[in-house]
């Protein structure tokens, strides 16, 4: 299961992707509204990363990890009176590596995701409430943590082993 936190993801801790060229060889970051159509425009957004990044064979995992990402920050992650039309209040952030690439969903709740137990999973007929499960089974890792500075709330990223490119 996730970890609460990486060192590797410390500078997401400021609520932004790392800068240092040295750090990260490709990053990519949207803004999301706060509405469901969202995870559309998310899902939008990785595959145009990915193509950009010759990665869209991992396209269908990673699409995946994204969607249930961001749907749980807008579902389980704004506040109730969050209006629809204010500055975006969740951001989705694509980091590469040479041979990883995380998926990154900033939300303005301090609160940790939550996992079901196994009993719970065992109903698969719920229509929600598989989320963690599915980021768990389609990532090689994954985690959360709050964030720390002038921004408020949390992180939850996704790591995706990459295969090195062919010298």
């Amino acid at each position: 299961m996730g970890t609460n936190g990486s060192t590797m993801l410390e500078p997401l801790r400021q609520g932004l992707p790392p800068i240092d060229p040295s750090a990260v060889s490709s990053a990519a970051s949207c803004a999301l509204p706060a509405r469901y159509e969202a995870v559309r425009g998310a899902r939008k957004f990785t595959q145009r990363t990915l193509r950009e990044w010759n990665l869209e064979d991992r396209f269908d995992d990673i699409a995946l990890v994204v969607s249930e990402l961001v749907t749980n920050a807008l579902r389980h992650a704004l506040p109730a009176d969050t209006v629809r039309d204010e500055d975006p209040p969740v951001r989705l952030h694509l980091m590469r590596w040479t041979s990883r690439l995380v998926c990154a969903v900033r939300d303005p709740s301090a609160q940790s995701p939550i996992t079901r137990d196994t009993d719970e999973l065992a109903d698969f007929s719920a229509e929600s409430g598989r989320g963690l499960f599915l980021v768990d089974s389609f990532s090689d890792s994954w985690g959360w943590h709050p964030l720390a500075g002038a921004l408020s709330g949390k992180v939850v990223w996704a790591l995706f082993r990459l295969q090195p490119e062919p010298s």
